[in-house]
């Protein structure tokens, strides 16, 4: 008797001869006998081929194994038992096999055999017999079809069977605890499963075959493929479909099929989820078109069902039928209810043939993918419940040649929600929020560059259309209008600041101003009534011109004719209005501070009052993009530098983290620093969208004298709102942490203090630049003087400007200098009180008015300390000879504006120091200023002694 392994040498002998047989003589003559005439012959050869390319396979694997099986029975000292192919190679068997079986069932499913056999019945026939002196174990009884399929598979199925029982020997012979007792084992399973499939496809391979005799023509012609192979026939289990009709439904290894009649209605199982009713005996059956129920008769149909579905869809997935068996697969019997998947919808419908490639849940689009409509349209970004939902980019193609709209918005159910920015494809962008698909809240329109009529509105939307408070820049016309709009229209109180330096205010509606309103000339002439379009006084109105005479009365004009009036002249020498200031200053009263810009602030309370999610972050507080010009250009319309909305919420809880440790005031100063300055951090992305407010109001034509109070005004009111924003985001922070919320009784007056003393010196910086202009517009005539004057003082010499000045001599630094008069002259000029000098200079080198305050404080102090230097003890100044040194100081420092300078420390210093050493000093500071700017008059009074010509 021969031992295990010679018995499985001869096994693989005798099948490698069975193979070259049936190759020879079957598979080869199977290749020429195609017919190209036949509608399905192509299909036939392509299978058969296929079949053929395995076959080769199979035989080339054998024969591998046949040479290991020698070299171990020649060498059996040498050559362990791992190195048997059978035993050390079994992925590599899995996989030929299973590729023969696939390409065998293929062929029998779509009934190549018959076809073949239909030519040349008798030459097979004649193989047949010719193959029957060779093989035992095959029936060559029946047609010559089936003879031929079995031929093709029942030696391979008895060879695994053999192969198993020679296995069994082999591992019988093998002691206990040798190495190769679990090869041998593993490699006994693996034939043993391979039988079992190998018998599993061609009872479904048969099944199939069996079902296209069963159908109609059409059905069979549209369902008749090698991917098909049945799985479950509702004739076997029965089962009605509601509220769909159908006759039969038919399970395939890939496809879920209903037939009523000629119609077949097929899903494919990669987008169909199963999912249980409450009825014991109905199944839900959930496809991205379709919504119907499968009801059994009996529970134990529908369980059948349901397992059949369930493994035929997790199959389906896989891509691969299950190994061993059907359900036997190494992935969960459960199908997954999230899949990636491409689908392109048929029903009528706003989705109807557009193509989904992205994320499923349950039978609807569910996370991100990419929709695209045969016209051109397509949305790339994030989808729930079959619907866009979070961030998406939308395309929309116009009729122009590359050209279309592209919107980069946040989606909630299918319409646009939240921040976006989109880029027309007539060039205009809009960057700002929507709500239902609509223009909503806060935004900027850009018109395209080269537009017949460019604009730009900054300001608040309703349902598409300006409405509320806004600021719309016209290019072509020089003008800026700021106020209130209605349906796209200029609607309410409004002031119009134009490029020619005239303004004007009143009441708009419908887009043309009604009623008396203000006009203000380049000259600072004021004009109180009402007036023509082109801003001509007509009517009852009041004139005041900049030397303070009024002209009051009826007004009129005409072609060629000028203006002509009926009124009372008032030339009266009458002191100064305290109120003309206030009447030359615009908008004040028109638009209260703290409703300007309530779209900007609202998102920012939204995100705080839901807990501040970091998945809402940009939806709610926008998010950073490359500018859009550029994206034109480029025509990169799908690129947007946004965070990664995966880290969004680690980041919101860093963030919060920060807060809570950084309480302390020191810290918290640094802290709110760095967070304002930082473009991903709320309180930045706040402040970076005031600033573009504050920039599309004062800047340019903006930038207008009657415009300051509007502007600092708004600047004071940012300072409380981002205060309030912080102590939002704390409360927030706290509440996470479950501690209690800190300072909620902080009423209005600390609220204020803490805003002007810690964030307006913060925030300031980021409007400086803007709102310094206007105070020098507004304040340029004043500070004209005041540079004359100090050219006027630089001729002086330190001593004559000193004696000028009143300064008592016994505080002349100048006791200690032995030197002639001229010599000393010479060297002293320009050098007195130098270090209080070099002190007060730099004022101008900071924002901050409570560091400008500072520098002044610490002049003053650089100014008695050279007094007690040169008295030789401590001295304080007193008034009288502080002012007069102030000056001297002020004259030799030579700062530019420093009227200006001067106003905007006073109206944005902390409030605490009204009354106080800073709020002296200012004072000082100011009385020093104005008398500077008087300086010239009483320089021409000056004696002939004082001549100018001779001080040098």
């Amino acid at each position: 008797m021969c031992s295990p392994e010679e018995a499985l040498l001869q096994l693989e002998e005798a099948f490698l001869a069975t193979l070259a047989l049936v190759n020879t003589h079957i598979l080869q003559p199977l290749l020429l006998a195609g017919d190209p005439s036949e509608p399905r012959a192509q299909e036939c050869l392509q299978l058969l081929r296929q079949l053929h390319r395995n076959s080769l396979q199979l035989w080339h694997l054998t024969q591998q194994s046949l040479q290991s099986l020698h070299r171990r029975l020649r060498q059996p000292r040498t050559t362990g038992l791992e190195s048997l192919l059978l035993l050390g190679s079994a992925d590599r068997i899995l996989q030929v096999h299973l590729e023969y079986i696939e390409s065998y069932t293929s062929c029998v499913v779509v009934q190549v055999f018959q076809q073949v056999a239909k030519r040349k019945r008798e030459y097979w026939h004649t193989q047949c017999r010719l193959l029957q002196k060779h093989l035992s174990g095959v029936s060559f009884e029946g047609p010559v079809d089936a003879l031929l399929a079995r031929l093709l598979h029942q030696p391979l199925a008895q060879h695994l069977q053999q192969r198993v029982l020679h296995l069994l020997r082999l591992r019988d012979t093998l002691g206990e605890g040798h190495p190769a007792q679990e090869l041998v084992m593993n490699a006994t399973i693996l034939h043993g499963n391979l039988q079992s499939f190998l018998q599993q496809a061609l009872d479904q391979a048969a099944a199939t075959q069996a079902l296209w005799h069963s159908l109609s023509s059409r059905p069979k012609d549209l369902l008749c493929t090698p991917a098909h192979c049945l799985l479950q026939d509702s004739q076997d289990i029965p089962v009605t479909v509601t509220p769909l009709r159908a006759e039969r439904v038919l399970l395939f290894d890939d496809t879920l099929v209903l037939l009523q009649g000629p119609s077949v209605c097929s899903f494919d199982l990669r987008l169909v989820w199963v999912r249980p009713a409450q009825d014991r005996c109905t199944l839900c059956i959930l496809t991205p078109e379709e919504e119907f129920s499968l009801c059994a008769r009996n529970p134990q149909g529908q369980v059948v069902w349901q397992w059949k579905v369930c493994q035929a869809v997790c199959q389906a997935l896989r891509g691969k039928k299950d190994f061993p068996v059907l359900g036997a697969g190494p992935a969960p019997s459960k199908p997954p209810a999230c899949r990636s998947m491409a689908y392109t919808f048929r029903a009528e419908g706003r989705l109807c043939r557009a193509t989904y490639e992205g994320e499923w849940c349950l039978g609807r689009p569910h996370g991100k993918g990419t929709l695209k409509w045969p016209d051109g349209r397509n949305h790339v970004g994030n989808f729930r419940r079959g619907l866009e939902h979070g961030f998406g980019i939308y395309l929309v193609p116009k009729a122009t040649e590359d050209k279309f709209d592209c919107y980069k918005c946040h989606w909630d159910e299918g319409r646009m929600c939240g921040y976006g920015i989109c880029e027309y494809g007539s060039e205009e962008v809009y960057k700002g929020y929507f709500q239902a698909g609509l223009r909503h809240g806060f935004g900027v329109l850009d018109s395209a560059p080269q537009a017949a009529q460019p604009f730009r509105y900054t300001g608040h939307w309703e349902k598409g259309q300006r409405s509320g408070y806004g600021v719309q820049e016209d290019s072509n016309r020089g003008e800026r209008y700021i106020g209130m709009w209605q349906a796209d229209q200029r609607h309410g109180p409004g002031v119009v600041v134009t490029q020619a330096g005239v303004c004007y205010q009143g009441t708009f509606q419908a887009d043309k101003m009604v009623g008396p309103g203000v006009i203000l000339s380049e000259d600072d002439s004021l004009y109180e009534g009402t007036f023509t379009r082109d801003l001509t006084p007509e009517g009852k109105g009041k004139i005041t011109f900049p030397t303070g005479f009024t002209l009051e009365g009826s007004f009129g004009g005409g072609t060629g004719r000028g203006l002509y009036t009926q009124g009372v002249l008032d030339t009266a020498a009458l002191p100064p209005d305290p109120s003309s200031t206030c009447k030359r200053q615009l908008g004040v009263d028109a638009f209260p501070v703290e409703s300007r810009w309530q779209g900007v602030y609202g998102p920012f309370w939204d995100f705080v009052l839901a807990g501040c999610p970091g998945e809402l972050q940009e939806a709610l507080l926008g998010f950073h993009v490359q500018s859009p010009r550029e994206l034109r250009r480029s025509q990169d319309y799908l690129s947007c530098g946004r965070s990664c909305p995966e880290d969004e919420a680690g980041k919101m809880e860093d963030t919060l983290e920060e807060l809570l440790r950084h309480r302390e005031p020191a810290a918290l100063r640094q802290h709110l620093r760095q967070a304002l300055s930082s473009a991903r951090h709320p309180l930045g992305k706040l402040l970076r969208t005031l600033m573009l407010t504050f920039q599309a109001t004062y800047a340019g034509i903006g930038a207008n004298k009657h415009l300051q109070w509007l502007a600092q005004a708004e600047v004071k009111q940012h300072a409380c709102e981002l205060w309030a924003a912080y102590r939002g985001l704390l409360q927030v922070a706290l509440q996470r942490k479950g501690q209690a919320p800190e300072g909620e009784s902080e009423d209005a007056e600390t609220r204020d203090l803490q805003a002007h003393r810690l964030m307006l010196p913060l925030v300031l910086p980021s409007f400086y630049s803007e709102l310094f202009t206007l105070y020098l517009l507004l304040h340029e005539k004043e500070d004209g003087l005041y540079s004359q004057g100090i050219t006027n003082l630089s001729l002086f010499p330190d001593t004559k400007l000193l004696e000028f000045l009143d300064v008592h001599k016994h505080l002349w630094p100048l006791k200690d200098l032995r030197l002639t008069s001229n010599q000393r002259s010479s060297l002293v000029r320009d050098k007195c009180f130098l270090s209080a000098t070099e002190c007060l200079q730099k004022i101008i080198t900071t924002v901050d008015p409570r560091e400008k305050l500072e520098v002044l404080e610490k002049t003053y102090g650089e100014i008695e300390a050279t007094v007690s230097h040169v008295l030789g003890r401590e001295h304080k100044l007193p008034m009288d000879d502080l002012l007069p040194l102030l000056i001297y100081v002020v004259s030799r420092a030579r700062i530019q504006h420093l009227g200006a300078e001067i106003h905007l420390i006073r109206d944005m210093m902390d409030p605490v120091h009204m009354g106080g050493l800073y709020d002296f000093l200012l004072t000082a500071l100011e009385s020093c200023y104005e008398h500077i700017q008087k300086e010239d008059m009483r320089l021409r009074r000056l004696p002939g002694h004082w001549d100018l010509r001779d001080l040098c």
